[in-house]
């Protein structure tokens, strides 16, 4: 049975699409059939994955156009890419009847072709993000090992138990992982602490430890495994994978 995930944090710069391909490409390693979503007008992770302008991409699909059409990276890994043009979609989208639904509805002729959809999701609590959470069994939180990463958790915890109230009744906090954690960091092993406090069992034991070669990698087109499959960010991320097949 096909499980979706959106990836999901209002603040930025917390490694969400750093790890929206690299959590994709860690259970496509585990033998899993996954698609990624890139539902972020900033296509950041379309282009981390080579992918430029794609003519056929996730905002002619949300405008009714032409169904989703999943771009091949390599086997078992699709992704449907996006533009930036999708930043004018929730303007478009806000007088249309049902509107919440519409990923929804676009997901469903092709969700029983994988085991994994993972859902890129943008840096803010509008529409796209609604609509992923809408479709999403499980949402999974990347934090950044940082005080005011934390500040932001509560507004969004909030918006996900309106949509499960509202639109999504399956809905929940699939995990929250800790990015760009250093355990020599004194602040870091507090958020850490204040996260599991919030959070409890929710927080996945993984974490993922400040690399190079996470940044490295988008700037060639690959996931970490690919890049440097030696890497403290390979192995951080395969880890997390395994975590979350559990």
């Amino acid at each position: 049975m096909t499980k979706v995930f959106c990836i999901s944090n209002h603040k930025g710069g917390v490694g969400k699409t750093t790890s929206t391909i690299n959590v994709g490409a860690g259970l496509n390693k585990l033998g899993k059939k996954v698609l990624l979503i890139d539902l972020d007008p900033q296509a950041n992770l379309s282009q981390s994955l080579g992918i430029i302008e794609a003519p056929k991409n996730i905002y002619g699909a949300i405008r009714s156009e032409y169904p989703l059409q999943p771009i091949n990276v390599l086997e078992g890994l699709d992704i449907v890419p996006s533009t930036l043009d999708l930043s004018g979609a929730e303007i478009e989208l806000i007088s249309e009847a049902g509107r919440e639904y519409i990923l929804s509805e676009l997901i469903e002729p092709i969700k029983a072709n994988y085991d994994y959809i993972l859902i890129d999701c943008p840096p803010s609590i509008g529409l796209l993000t609604v609509n992923a959470l809408t479709v999403a069994d499980a949402v999974l939180i990347p934090l950044q090992a940082e005080f005011l990463a934390v500040q932001g958790l509560t507004k969004l915890t909030e918006v996900i138990e309106k949509v499960k109230l509202r639109l999504n009744k399956k809905l929940i906090i699939g995990g929250v992982f800790i990015t760009q954690y250093d355990n020599r960091k004194i602040l870091n092993r507090n958020v850490v602490e204040s996260v599991e406090a919030y959070f409890r069992t929710a927080v996945f034991k993984s974490k993922i430890r400040e690399n190079v070669a996470l940044a490295e990698a988008p700037t060639q087109g690959l996931d970490i495994f690919r890049y440097s499959p030696n890497s403290n960010g390979a192995e951080d991320y395969f880890n997390l994978c395994k975590e979350i097949l559990l």
